[in-house]
């Protein structure tokens, strides 16, 4: 059956005149493994929903949040479920307890793994569950962060991009992504230059890069202006409709001929 699906798909997208997707791994497997024609293809970004980051009193969130000023706040936003691999940020957070580091593992969001999570967790000082935001504060409270995080189990490698990267971005904070090297996430950090990233199931070195980056301001600084960078320059609406605007008439220009 599945090979059949995936005749089909080809020849779907082999019939179409254009064919959009949403990042160069994409247009490799589809160039690659339904043949399409690489000429055919074009990689247009997904745009953030969300607007540029809030201007607001960082200090006063952190406050409500109960951060104190020297924590180095590493925060995961999203979903909890078990691709994400978040059992490895509790084992960072018991081992930051241990050391009696300044990192603070913060987890927002919900998921079918959070009741499991919040069991694990307990005990340890050095985390903290965050019930899912509205908009506008989820915004405030990434800001009021040092450090965001992706977190993914070893192995995912698969075609997806995750959609916090476009959030995080757009705060003009470093990530850290705990991930393989050939995952998606991984290219995309690359891509980006926003972040660093870290082998998936590594709490040890999750939490030395955290220490490192909440210890060095240029370093935090300038990952979080190539993040912002991008996030204006690639995961725009201008741009993605400029890019679908060019791609379309270009199609047109051809069919014309």
């Amino acid at each position: 059956m599945g090979g059949l699906i995936g005749k089909l798909e080809s020849l779907v997208l082999r019939s179409a005149d254009g064919v959009v997707v949403i990042h160069e791994r994409f247009r490799q497997y589809i160039v690659g493994s339904l043949a399409v024609p690489h000429s055919k293809t074009r990689v247009i970004r997904n745009w953030t929903h969300l607007p540029a980051s809030p201007s607001s009193d960082r200090d006063e969130m952190r406050t409500h949040l109960g951060w104190s000023p020297d924590d180095i706040i590493v925060l995961h936003a999203g979903n909890m479920g078990r691709k994400q691999g978040l059992e490895n940020v509790i084992d960072a957070a018991r081992l930051a307890q241990r050391r009696k580091s300044n990192v603070k593992f913060v987890l927002l969001g919900d998921g079918n793994q959070r009741r499991s999570l919040e069991e694990k967790a307990k005990g340890i000082r050095t985390i903290q569950f965050i019930d899912p935001l509205p908009d506008d504060k989820f915004q405030h409270a990434l800001a009021a962060a040092n450090i965001l995080l992706v977190n993914e189990l070893p192995g995912v490698k698969d075609m997806a991009v995750p959609s916090k990267l476009t959030s995080y971005f757009n705060a003009g904070l470093p990530v850290i992504a705990a991930t393989d090297a050939e995952s998606v996430t991984a290219s995309e950090i690359r891509s980006s230059g926003g972040g660093l990233r870290v082998d998936a199931s590594d709490p040890e070195c999750l939490l030395e890069t955290a220490e490192e980056l909440g210890g060095n301001a240029t370093m935090a600084s300038d990952l979080g202006a190539q993040g912002l960078r991008f996030r204006h320059e690639t995961l725009s609406e201008t741009a993605a409709i400029g890019h679908y605007d060019d791609f379309i008439t270009s199609l047109a220009m051809a069919r014309d001929r």
